[in-house]
């Protein structure tokens, strides 16, 4: 009977006519069978807004819109006698997530499913039609019973801009009959591809950073209903059959045993059906649990069954491809496979809904009052940049992670991250303080954990992330617990004009606010300059990099309204003076305060270009300090008016076009007319290495004595020599000289997310901005070879050329937009060097 009834729901979903019911199938409704053609968006939303007004047990509700101003929907699909007490069955669950409630008896296990995070992984997105039709056709009788357990969330698309990306590039070209041939042009994405959304992120790693506009609104949804298993519909490359969990080692240690043994459960039954039908599929490779951003760590971190589920296909695979063994994946293929295991999941949730929602309570409860790691709170000090920690509190607080400030003691005894040892330190009323035992803890630990524990070193994505480093906050991990003394941060009274027709302005230079201050300022025509050495003046101390805003030369209406307006929005600090006469360090009038022109800043993309690191820049300069970019394909550079510009960004990538001598000189000749190039990461190597700019990477040292029975390795052991070289995202202590304008705003270092063995050798002719040491290795997996490689090396470096300046920046400074504490320096590198 089982095999029959799947039998007769792929029936459907390949393009069955003639239903009983006048509710339309997803085929009757578009008038072509899924697994023919991509559906455009706006027909999908069409479709579920036609299921939510026909079909009585589901509800539809729009959570948001993406940048493009597409709606992020979400469907709510259960039995009707669950539809009429839904927002009860939703709080009850809620309360049972904050530990402070308990299930009812026979209270319904909430599932949620999400397709299409990754707009060209397009296939999920179909099934998800065909899903949510078979829950609530009325001849299904099995799904009629799976929903008296169950309450089903379906999200149809997570990358609506992503997705039509991809559509739009896909249908124009389909063929009458497609062509398997992967060189023909519908398996040919151009760049940037639609996996990313609008800013080029990719949304599967933006979870727990909420970084972009739909992970924030899904989020905001996805925390107010907290489901108890969640699937991440993706797709593979080509030649992969299916993935399903159980997943692969690494799996983080706060993942439960339940929690793991239940993705077993699920994946027999997906392999059942698998089974039934002859598909091919493996498990227990490849996709780990232990990047906590991602749509399966995240819901585990968070007390669901999190899973990955990977159909073969993406972007190359169009409506048929051939693959290498001869046979040819359809796109109708595809869909069967999601349509399949989504219906597969709900069937298990529904069979063990009192034991997925008792193992759920049991989750928050031992958060709560027993948390697991050996920390028992946290410390992060305000270190004089409340906006610095202000930011990560309301990361914190979005993931609903509870936070206080200051404490019933002034002082405690906990673990240093910077330092890497236990000391006594003195807490401020300001200080944040955050308690392990909450509800949220495990995600917590995730967070502020100094040291992951690798399972194992054969990992998916970075393996370092702890928030004080990426904040770059003085933090201390504390065994023994402790309370906030304030549910929030005291209120602070921002000084905006503390004289009348003040001489000057001065404001802070150490958080991005700051940098958005000076972008909104530079934007109405105000006149800035920038302090090159520290100053004191009213009994104040400022620090090089201070803004100094005077009324000289700002003939311009209304100059101290504009100013003071501007920082009373951005509730910034604001000092005043009434004299340039400072009590030590240089007058305002002296050549050390540099005037800031406003710089105007082209990118460089195209197809050499690291999409992701496009996105970053594109997203930091119009989202996060509102200024303007102009972005240049990279065909089109020898096309631009060179002289309109100020600033080029070189993001990484790989780019060829640097070693040919015509753009080599080019590029020389512009810098040395007074021009600054910001190279970051690989473009920063391959600049280095197109000619003789004043960087050279810095190689490895041939063996003394080389071992030639060294070559000899066993093949199975390929992955694990591999990584040797690898660096997935490990944590680096980065040694300032803080005294040049690169480095204005941070102390004596910095620490860097490092993705790759770039380093340099120490520059005689230019300015060592930032380097590593012997022990500047912090915490993350790093393989033996590249660890050995990665000291005494330049990391941050500037060369003065003519009139203009190089900026090399090995790492990327903005990683996926939550590198908080690289948003200042990639600011000086724009606004201050050469100026």
């Amino acid at each position: 009977m089982r095999r029959l009834f799947f039998i007769a729901c792929l029936l459907a979903a390949l393009g069955a006519r003639g239903q009983a019911s006048t509710l339309q199938s997803p085929q009757q409704f578009l008038g072509y069978t899924l697994g023919t053609q991509y559906t455009p968006y706006y027909k999908v939303e069409a479709y579920f807004r036609y299921m939510a007004a026909n079909a009585p047990n589901v509800h539809l509700q729009q959570y948001g819109t993406t940048y493009e101003n597409r709606p992020l929907l979400l469907a709510i699909v259960s039995s009707p006698d669950n539809m009429q007490h839904l927002d009860d069955i939703r709080r009850q669950n809620l309360a049972v997530a904050n530990a402070q409630g308990s299930f009812s008896e026979n209270a319904p296990v909430i599932v949620w499913l999400s397709y299409n995070v990754h707009g060209n992984e397009a296939s999920s997105t179909e099934a998800s039609m065909q899903t949510l039709y078979e829950l609530v056709n009325p001849r299904n009788a099995r799904t009629k019973q799976w929903l008296q357990n169950t309450v089903v969330l379906i999200d149809p698309c997570l990358n609506p801009d992503g997705r039509e990306r991809y559509v739009n590039f896909y249908n124009p070209l389909r063929r009458k009959q497609p062509d398997p041939l992967r060189t023909t042009r519908e398996h040919q994405e151009p760049w940037p591809g639609g996996r990313p959304n609008h800013y080029y992120f990719d949304l599967n790693r933006d979870w727990a950073w909420q970084s972009q506009k739909e992970s924030q609104q899904r989020l905001a949804v996805y925390n107010e209903w907290m489901p108890a298993v969640h699937v991440d519909f993706h797709e593979q490359s080509v030649e992969g059959p299916y993935y399903f969990a159980p997943a692969a080692e690494p799996m983080h240690e706060v993942i439960t045993p339940w929690q793991r043994s239940f993705q077993v459960t699920i994946g027999k039954n997906n392999a059942k059906y698998f089974d039934e039908q002859g598909w091919l599929y493996y498990t227990k490779e490849r996709y780990d649990l232990f990047y906590p951003s991602y749509g399966d760590t995240y819901p585990l971190y968070n007390g669901a069954i999190g899973m990955t589920y990977e159909q073969a296909g993406g972007s190359f695979s169009g409506l048929a491809v051939l693959q290498r063994d001869g046979d040819t994946l359809t796109l109708t293929d595809r869909v069967a496979h999601h349509f399949t295991t989504g219906m597969s999941t709900i069937e298990v949730a529904s069979q063990q809904a009192k034991q997925v929602n008792d193992a759920f309570h049991t989750f928050f409860e031992e958060a709560s009052q027993h948390p697991k790691s050996e920390y028992k709170a946290y410390v992060v000090k305000a270190d004089g940049n409340p906006e610095k920690l202000h930011n990560l509190a309301a990361m914190l607080q979005a993931n609903h992670i509870l936070v206080g400030y200051g404490a019933t003691t002034s002082t405690a005894t906990g673990y240093n991250y910077f330092t890497g040892k236990t000391a006594a330190f003195n807490i401020a009323k300001e200080d944040l303080v955050i308690s392990a035992f909450q509800p949220r803890s495990t995600m917590l630990q995730v967070l502020f954990e100094p040291n992951s524990h690798l399972t194992d070193s054969v990992t998916y994505d970075i393996t370092a992330w702890a928030m004080p480093f990426a904040y770059g906050l003085t933090a201390y991990a504390l065994k023994t617990p402790l309370k906030s003394a304030a549910g929030t941060i005291p209120a602070r009274k921002y000084q905006h004009l503390a004289a009348s027709h003040p001489y000057a302005y001065l404001a802070k230079w150490n958080s991005i606010k700051d940098v958005k201050f000076l972008a909104g300022l530079l934007q109405k025509h105000i006149k800035v300059r920038y302090a090159e050495t520290p100053f004191s003046a009213g009994g104040k101390t400022y620090s090089a990099g201070t803004l100094i805003i005077t009324r000289n030369g700002n003939a311009v209406p209304a100059f101290d309204t504009s100013v003071t307006s501007l920082a009373e929005q951005m509730q910034l600090d604001l000092d005043t003076t009434t004299t340039g006469f400072v009590d030590k360090g240089s007058d305002f009038g002296s050549s050390k305060n540099h005037y800031i022109k406003p710089p105007r800043v082209v990118m460089l993309s195209g197809s050499d270009a690291s999409s992701l690191r496009v996105g970053e820049v594109w997203h930091y300069f119009e989202q996060q300090i509102d200024y303007p970019i102009s972005i240049v394909n990279e065909e089109d550079l020898g096309d631009l008016d060179w002289e309109e510009m100020d600033v080029l960004i070189l993001p990484g990538g790989n780019y060829p076009m640097l070693a040919g001598k015509a753009v080599s000189e080019r590029l020389r000749n512009w810098v040395s007319a007074g021009g600054r190039l910001i190279a970051i990461g690989s473009a920063a190597a391959d600049l280095s290495e197109s000619g003789d700019w004043g960087f050279h990477l810095k190689h490895e040292p041939e063996p003394l004595h080389p071992d030639p029975y060294q070559a000899l390795k066993p093949y199975a052991n390929r992955e694990r020599e591999e990584i040797k070289q690898s660096i997935p995202g490990a944590i680096y202590r980065v040694y300032l000289d803080n005294t040049h304008p690169l480095a204005f705003g941070y102390g004596n270092d910095y620490y860097t997310l490092k993705l790759t063995d770039v380093l340099f050798d120490f520059t005689n002719n230019g300015w060592n901005v930032g380097y590593l040491k012997k022990d500047s290795y912090q915490t993350g997996f790093v393989g033996v070879n590249t660890k050995t490689h990665l000291q005494d090396g330049l990391v941050m470096g500037v060369k003065d050329i003519g009139n203009g300046s190089l900026i090399v920046l090995a790492d990327d400074p903005i990683f996926r937009g939550f590198w908080e504490n690289g948003k200042l320096l990639l600011a000086n590198a724009i606004f201050l060097v050469g100026q």
